[in-house]
């Protein structure tokens, strides 16, 4: 089977953590449900009660969970349509030579700054075409950061996906962050230039980089348009935080570009909806988000919505050993 992987490197104001969309081929390796307001999620006071985690919280929310999850086509048809209609991702989720042509202006999309112009030298660091086009995807696993992830035992089955959309680090030298995406073979590094004026700068390092020292992984550029459409989207849909986070812009484009979509490392309350033991923030250190920037529990909760309605598919737990 042919294997997809995207890793997102996220660039953030002082530590460069990438979106890294990673696109490597190896032969392992009728409800109105969804179109509803989503059920209301923890607001800030809860939010703060859920640094001990409220039991009441957890509770209600993984009596969602447990009810038995089955794909409902029509409400998964019905969300992609609309998520199609309104952002398009297939086609404009990447900044290509076609839909951003010499001589156009990027506008930023997370701060008020002069619009960039187009200049050859800006343009020849453009893909040509989109590439998510005459793409077929079955299986689809998003892996977010949370520390619900760790001692999870799901790594075969995340790798097990036919498009597997990881989030990874930039590193400070430049060959060993060359070297470290070979790994991935033919991917692409999906890098978040033009949401912010420092991370431009960051970006264009990362890319010049994998063409110094011949990486394997292709870089390519999030635009600041699709982002702008797809807060609308979400807001439409009640959510109000000043930003969406990285898992949710990619959780959204992966409805589009696949059949069926797997969450895995998505929970954002400091304790285990099952164990109740304590849980880190990341699987890999316990550095907090920025609570004015993003509402994850917020979020969450329009993720758990669509988990009841047969949209995507939440991983909550352990995962089964697969077979051999």
């Amino acid at each position: 089977m042919r294997r997809c992987y995207l890793s997102i490197f996220c660039l953030l104001v002082l530590a460069t953590v990438v979106l890294l969309m990673y696109l490597a081929y190896s032969s392992e390796v009728k409800t109105q449900g969804p179109s509803r307001k989503a059920p209301k999620s923890p607001g800030p006071a809860e939010s703060k009660m859920c640094q001990g985690c409220s039991e009441r919280i957890i509770n209600k929310l993984m009596k969602l969970y447990s009810q038995t999850w089955q794909k409902q086509e029509g409400n998964f048809n019905m969300f992609r349509s609309q998520l199609k209609s309104k952002c398009d991702g297939i086609s404009k989720a990447i900044i290509t030579q076609a839909n951003t042509p010499l001589g156009s202006k990027v506008i930023y999309d997370g701060e008020k700054r002069k619009p960039l112009q187009v200049t050859s030298k800006l343009l020849s660091t453009f893909v040509k075409d989109g590439p998510f086009r005459n793409q077929t995807l079955e299986t689809c696993a998003v892996v977010g950061n949370g520390g619900i992830l760790s001692n999870s035992s799901c790594g075969n089955e995340i790798n097990s996906a036919q498009f597997v959309i990881r989030f990874d680090g930039l590193m400070e030298q430049r060959r060993p962050f060359a070297e470290s995406l070979d790994s991935y073979g033919d991917s692409l590094l999906l890098l978040p230039a033009f949401s912010y004026g420092h991370n431009t700068a960051v970006s264009l390092r990362a890319l010049y980089t994998l063409r110094d020292f011949g990486g394997l992984a292709r870089p390519v550029f999030l635009n600041p348009e699709y982002l702008r459409s797809l807060a609308r989207f979400w807001r439409t849909r009640g959510l109000r935080a000043m930003r969406l986070s990285t898992g949710l812009i990619v959780a959204s484009l992966a409805l589009e570009l696949c059949t069926n979509v797997h969450l895995y490392g998505f929970w954002p309350f400091p304790v285990h909806p099952h164990s109740r033991r304590p849980l880190t923030n990341h699987y890999y250190d316990d550095r907090q988000s920025k609570k004015k920037v993003h509402d994850m529990p917020d979020e969450f909760g329009h993720l758990m919505h669509l988990h009841n309605h047969g949209v995507v598919r939440l991983h909550l737990g352990k995962c089964e050993p697969t077979a051999q």
